[in-house]
């Protein structure tokens, strides 16, 4: 059995599509996403999930890698998030984030932990950050949560990331994938206005002011391909213009000639 994955989302579907084959891993992309949950059964249910597949892993000798979050609710929301750095998660969902990581890493299987930040990328879930902003700007009023910031992440970096660290055979270890820049909302819906070609009345939601920078140093370090990503203050207009168009329609299959220009 060479790479299996596990789950039905975006990130799923995006790794079954386009990451090379790998010998003895499973990619647990399946559980609980939104960072506002709150269920204690939908926490069990992957819990359970997740016990099961490690156990399946430790008896098959096979390398489990498990994608969990690098948000606010398990890092904070100041300083600076670092893998090697003692975590204090501030929301439920950071809280059992953190839980299923220590599962992982107690249950006997070599494991490979990635920590997120906001993945972009083709045919996401409707309610995921892009889309959902896509949407708002699209319909000429859009909600800005004033003062929070959101790390941003292309997926096929991401991919990229993955590939290189299973190519390594990096185990045993937790990874920041991030690109070490949070843009304020405000900022990125002003992108994505440029992208759409219209403006749109903001209204505004305060919450509590985020300036969490999430360290990248451990993936650069182990994956030196990362330098020529364009992380930095231009990344987010190159997600913007790779991922967002000008005609009005819904998330689906890309146009043709427009490779994984999803947001169309």
């Amino acid at each position: 059995m060479t790479r299996e994955v596990i789950g039905r989302g975006f990130l799923a579907e995006y790794l079954r599509q386009h990451l090379p084959p790998h010998v003895s891993v499973t990619i647990l992309a399946a559980g609980v996403s939104d960072t506002s949950e709150t269920s204690p059964e939908r926490f069990r249910r992957e819990a359970t999930m997740v016990s099961k597949t490690a156990l399946r892993c430790r008896e098959g000798g096979r390398l489990l890698v498990f994608l969990s979050s690098a948000a606010t609710g398990l890092y904070g929301r100041e300083g600076e998030g670092r893998e090697d750095s003692r975590v204090t998660p501030v929301s439920p969902y950071g809280q059992h984030k953190l839980a299923m990581e220590r599962l992982v890493a107690n249950s006997g299987a070599h494991w490979l932990t990635l920590r997120l930040s906001h993945v972009v990328g083709p045919r996401q879930n409707p309610a995921q950050l892009f889309p959902s902003l896509v949407r708002q700007v699209r319909s000429g009023t859009v909600m800005v949560h004033r003062g929070a910031r959101r790390d941003l992440m292309d997926v096929r970096h991401f991919a990229t990331v993955l590939d290189r660290l299973l190519a390594l055979g990096v185990r045993d270890r937790t990874v920041n994938v991030a690109s070490g820049v949070a843009f304020p909302v405000d900022e990125i819906v002003t992108a994505l206005e440029a992208g759409i070609g219209r403006s749109a009345n903001r209204t505004f939601l305060d919450v509590p002011p985020e300036n969490l920078r999430i360290s990248n140093q451990r993936m650069r370090a182990l994956v030196p391909e990362v330098a020529e990503f364009g992380f930095g203050p231009r990344y987010l207009d190159s997600l913007v213009s790779r991922y967002v168009g000008r005609r009005v329609g819904t998330v689906g299959s890309p146009p043709h000639g427009h490779g994984d220009w999803g947001y169309v």
